[in-house]
């Protein structure tokens, strides 16, 4: 017997594949899937309407109301009501927004002599 089918009976055996058997690397994991949540504070006016219940005003109104902490704000802020917000509370997400940087202090123009 080849060393090679040795390894991969082996292999077999502890339950490995063969392919590992004679040093191939395995395969990345997959890539995890998207969320496929909708982020109220970047979600484009078509994004928003496809939720249901979420028309051109509705999408209209979270769009001005932005930006959002907590997607609980929709129903805190009356932009939509408490059972529409049950329905779509799975598949929305309020993800922060970045600060924005400080501004710099202006500098003083150099002084001429």
């Amino acid at each position: 017997m080849s060393f090679k089918i040795l390894l991969a009976a082996l292999a077999i055996l502890c339950g490995a594949s063969p392919v590992l058997a004679q040093g191939a690397r395995p395969a990345p994991p997959p890539a995890a899937p998207a969320s496929g949540l909708i982020d109220l504070n970047s979600a484009s006016r078509d994004d928003l309407m496809a939720l249901d219940g979420i028309g051109e005003v509705r999408a209209d109104a979270i769009i001005r109301a932005r930006p959002f902490k907590a997607k609980t704000e929709l129903v805190e802020r009356r932009l939509i009501p408490e059972a529409l917000y049950e329905k779509i509370a799975d598949k929305v997400m309020a993800r922060p927004v970045p600060a924005a940087p400080a501004p710099r202090p202006a500098q003083p123009a150099p002084k001429r002599t």
